[in-house]
């Protein structure tokens, strides 16, 4: 995702731009699928630009609550890991770990894949 690249690279400005431009080709063709992911990535790439707190946290819990809604374990793990790294920055740790815990469980093979991996880390 193009966005994503931006987020690797540090270029908000431009991730922001692609991430309005994937959210507006989504709504007109009425696919959800990518909604979570989308809400994550804009959140990151605010927090590079230093938006409050509040405000990024209130993207990646939209973001987990739709995985959740739509079942997608993985976009929720990121959304999880997403979140929990801003609670551990917050010095919301007890938080961050209570966020990571159920993961660890639910996966049964690709236990060595980043996300995961990043999880057991936070954990």
């Amino acid at each position: 995702m193009l966005a994503e690249s931006y987020l690797q690279h540090g270029s908000a400005d431009e991730g922001l731009v692609a991430i309005a431009k994937a959210k507006e080709l989504a709504a007109r063709a009425e696919e959800h699928m990518w909604e979570a992911e989308l809400n994550r990535i804009e959140g990151e790439l605010r927090r590079i630009q230093g938006l409050p707190a509040p405000q990024i946290e209130a993207l990646f819990i939209a973001a987990l609550e739709i995985a959740r809604d739509q079942n997608a374990k993985s976009f929720e793990l990121r959304a999880a890991l997403s979140l929990a790294k801003l609670w551990r920055d917050l010095g919301r740790r007890a938080e961050a770990r209570e966020v990571l815990a159920p993961f660890y469980g639910w996966f049964t093979e690709g236990l060595d894949t980043p996300d995961l991996v990043a999880a057991v880390k936070d954990l």
